[in-house]
């Protein structure tokens, strides 16, 4: 029975991660400062600790006792719009913090180290959809930390044989998604606005777009990795397939509500316009899968949220630069 480490699992994606992972007969310990993860999300079979990848003392201690086979990466504070304006809290927690995880699993003789990216590291590519094989320019210094953790696993895995496995999901929502960070993931954002009877708020003119990835297009394929030799040391795009425009998105998101949409546009964003990927090279390696539709995904996300109901938008108290800060984002 291999055992795995699951950073951020009480978190959105590490907590589908976590569920994949106890299915396949993997003893899950999840490590979470609950900075952006709940308790509730907590899967069963799992042990959880209260901490944060920056405490070394506790990586140290940890990694030691556990003997960890495997290490999935999902902590990080994905939000690429913020991360101009938090750029030593987005470096210390998504790079140094990933920094501190490799060093413990060289040397403590972790087999694999799975590693959650994004595609925020082509930037504004001209080549659409985007492959492994564009070359990455990110253009926010959330993408510019994903790929220095990027070029560290390959440096390391010649260095010292740390096997890695890297993947570049792309507007991940679903379940247990945290919809009071209004900073990221819009059909979060969204759905929790129209629950408050408040429009659905778009940056720009809503033509911008994105595949939206429904988490059963993302968790399982992770969690089964590591049972793929083909998998070892290479860099996968993973996601939906199909773009659609903001302004689509929220029309599918107030159908899956049940409402009637209300939409307020607010002053542009810096953003990439278009970003969404092909993922041949892991349907080559992984199988062809059946990929969950937007108005299914966003249907079953919807169900969830409803049971759940409104979360409070968080705002974020360590902004380091206002310059240029969204006025939307001062409430």
């Amino acid at each position: 029975m291999p055992k795995s480490l699951v950073t951020g699992g009480a978190g959105f994606i590490g907590s589908h991660v976590c569920q994949e992972l106890i299915q396949r007969g993997h003893r899950v310990v999840v490590l979470d400062d609950l900075s952006g993860g709940f308790t509730d999300n907590l899967v069963d079979g799992t042990t959880f600790i209260h901490g944060s990848i920056n405490d070394l003392n506790l990586i140290d201690t940890l990694f030691a006792q556990e003997k960890f086979d495997y290490v999935f990466h999902l902590a990080a504070y994905a939000a690429e719009g913020l991360s101009h304006f938090i750029k030593r809290f987005n470096y210390t927690n998504n790079l140094m913090g990933s920094i501190n995880l490799i060093n413990a699993s060289i040397n403590n003789g972790v087999k694999c180290f799975i590693f959650t990216s994004s595609i925020a590291v082509y930037g504004s590519s001209p080549e659409l959809p985007m492959t492994e094989e564009t070359p990455a320019h990110p253009e926010d210094p959330y993408g510019i930390a994903k790929l220095a953790v990027e070029q560290e696993l390959a440096v390391n895995q010649k260095m010292f044989g740390l096997d890695y496995i890297i993947f570049r999901p792309h507007n991940v929502y679903g379940e247990r998604q945290n919809i009071g960070d209004k900073y990221r993931n819009v059909v979060g954002i969204f759905m929790n606005q129209i629950l408050q009877g408040k429009p659905m708020t778009i940056f720009g003119d809503g033509t911008q777009t994105r595949a939206f990835s429904h988490i059963r297009d993302v968790a399982p394929l992770i969690a089964e990795s590591v049972e793929i030799p083909a998998a070892r040391n290479q860099v996968f795009n993973i996601g939906a397939d199909t773009p659609y425009s903001v302004n689509e998105l929220a029309q599918a998101v107030a159908r899956a509500m049940g409402v009637e949409p209300q939409l307020v546009y607010l002053p542009p964003r810096n953003e990439v316009q278009d970003a969404y990927s092909a993922h041949e090279k892991v349907r080559q390696v992984f199988g062809d899968r059946r990929h969950v539709t937007l108005e299914e995904g966003l249907q079953a996300m919807a169900a969830w949220v409803q049971e759940h109901g409104a979360r409070r938008s968080q705002k974020f108290n360590q902004i380091e630069i206002t310059r240029n800060f969204p006025v939307a984002w001062l409430d």
